[in-house]
């Protein structure tokens, strides 16, 4: 079993509220859940206007297909122009 887990740090600049926040986040978190079929949360900064941490879950039987999710994702989320990506961070854990 191979798992990846993934911080992602955003910056929402055009965010006033806490609702435009959400706004913005809604469509990116349930497009990396349903598009990649991963775990997805807002882990951190949930208080934050223009901040947010999501993190990620992503679990295969295979290392490969597993960095292929990873590197998809991180084009996806760095293809959305609503969001600046401040950081994008994956920790490989044993899951032997």
């Amino acid at each position: 079993m191979h798992v990846a887990v993934v911080r992602l740090e955003l910056h929402i600049p055009a965010s006033r509220s806490l609702k435009e926040k959400r706004a913005v986040l809604r469509p990116i978190v349930e497009g990396l859940r349903h598009r990649f079929q991963i775990s997805v949360a807002e882990v951190d900064y949930q208080d934050k206007w223009q901040r947010s941490l999501i993190g990620m879950a992503v679990v295969s039987d295979s290392y490969t297909h597993a960095v292929e999710v990873v590197d998809k994702v991180e084009r996806w989320v760095w293809s959305k122009p609503e969001i600046d990506v401040t950081r994008f961070e994956t920790t490989w854990v044993d899951g032997q």
